[in-house]
């Protein structure tokens, strides 16, 4: 039998995946504590999840917490800077610190027969930090590097602009979580050690701990590292989110002989805790969320306008950005533009086909695997849970709840969050070049800035 090219081969069926069972418990300091025995491999990660993220921060404070998190490379009051540094590399243990919107997690990856001493490091570091002034002084000047060099890029500044358009002003989430260049230059030790004096406290924190270890033995371990620890107020509320504008309008960052424009177009999307979160995962994915999407097709595929587009609802306590994103030749700029509008207006009327869900669907489910493969990716998927405040079976379950959305509850839930009257557009790009196109589309008032 001849094998016909033309065709694709059919998907085979969905391998089963069983997500690793958990022990849940909480410490005497108030931390919940969550082991997940993974027996394949003798590492273990733990990581634990602070209230003391860049959400806890009003505008002008921006970055603060950001800055903390990376200072605390300095060590701890016992064991300062390279002394730290060295106890790690002893025992074999990787450190990341990550903050973001919501939380800082401090994470230690090791062998498993290190686990006792890696978490004593671990607990000494979020209870004990030094913050030399050495240290944070280092930490602030690559930071405010960073900062320079965010706005010298097209994309990171049609991101900071995304921001500021999107959201009211002194909205928390109206500027980069990075902060900027004026605020963060005030920060000093003072400001790094106060923060992680109130945040960094075990009231509304998590340690989950993902590898070859016993759930009984780790309650033990952890009580006794992070005994006496106290303080804290909590989990608090997350930020409102509310919008600058609820009509449509556009910003043009000027960018002068620029032969791109830089391209977002979106709205204040929806926080994290929504029910219908997974139809609304599988309706982005329908539209923007995958390389065979519409934006995808319509603006690569079928236009040749971009490599590449996506859509992309930010996952937060609060209601994070909807926006999509691409970058297109400067004498395109008008025609993409009318295509993504397009495209989200037809969806939103129409919503996506069966087979396009069901296309969405199995892709979403088969990948769920992929990213659970190591400790850190499992202890990484259980921490989400905290912060969120999940229910314990939420990734257990997750495939089959993945599986069982369908058209109409996909177009329902973009119905309810996708907002086209309230696009707003933001440009990096050749004002000049493009002031005759944005000004024949649908796209309200139109501003242009040139910082």
């Amino acid at each position: 039998m001849m094998l016909d090219r033309t065709r694709p081969p059919s998907p085979g069926p969905l391998r089963a995946f069983d997500f690793p069972p958990s022990t849940m418990t909480r410490l005497d300091s108030g931390v919940a504590l969550e082991v997940v025995h993974l027996p394949r491999l003798p590492l273990v990660t733990a990581i634990l999840v602070l209230r003391a993220g860049e959400d806890r921060l009003a505008f002008d404070r921006g970055g603060l917490a950001v800055l903390a998190g990376d200072a605390l490379e300095g060590g701890t009051h016992a064991l300062e800077g390279h002394a730290f540094a060295e106890a790690l590399e002893r025992i074999g243990a990787d450190l990341d610190v990550s903050t973001g919107w919501d939380v800082t997690n401090v994470s230690l990856s090791c062998l498993a027969d290190r686990l006792p001493a890696a978490l004593e490091l671990l607990a000494s570091l979020v209870r004990e930090p030094a913050f030399p002034e050495a240290e944070v002084r280092r930490t602030r000047d690559g930071q405010l590097a960073r900062i320079r060099q965010r706005d010298m890029n097209p994309g990171s500044r049609a991101a900071t602009w995304a921001a500021r358009t999107l959201y009211a002003e002194g909205e928390p989430y109206a500027r980069s979580a990075l902060g900027n260049l004026d605020g963060v230059e005030t920060l000093g030790r003072g400001a790094v050690a106060g923060f992680a004096e109130a945040h960094y406290r075990p009231a509304g924190a998590a340690l989950v701990v993902a590898g070859d270890v016993d759930a009984g033995e780790v309650e033990q371990l952890t009580g006794r590292v992070f005994d006496g620890w106290t303080g804290g107020d909590g989990v608090p509320e997350p930020p409102e989110g509310t919008p600058a504008e609820s009509d449509r309008r556009t910003v043009v960052v000027d960018r002068p002989g620029a032969v791109q424009s830089e391209i977002r177009v979106g709205h204040v999307g929806a926080p994290r805790s929504i029910e219908d979160r997974l139809d609304l995962v599988v309706g982005n994915a329908v539209l923007g969320g995958t390389f065979s999407s519409r934006l995808n097709l319509n603006l690569r595929e079928r236009n040749g306008f971009t490599y590449g587009v996506r859509a992309r609802w930010a996952w937060r306590r609060g209601p994070g950005p909807f926006l999509v994103g691409t970058a297109v030749d400067t004498a395109v700029t008008g025609d993409a533009i009318r295509e993504i509008i397009g495209e989200i207006e037809r969806i939103h009327a129409d919503g996506p086909d069966a087979d396009e869900v069901e296309q969405a669907r199995n892709y979403l489910a088969g990948v769920f695997p992929l990213r659970l493969e190591s400790t850190s990716q499992v202890a990484s998927h259980v921490a989400e849970r905290h912060v969120h405040g999940l229910p314990a079976d939420y990734w257990a379950t997750w495939r089959d709840r993945i599986r069982a959305v369908t058209a109409d509850s996909a177009h329902a839930a973009l119905r309810r969050y996708l907002r086209p009257e309230s696009l707003q557009c933001v440009v990096v790009g050749e004002s000049a070049a493009i002031a005759r196109d944005l000004a024949s589309l649908d796209v309200g008032p139109i501003g242009v800035v040139d910082r």
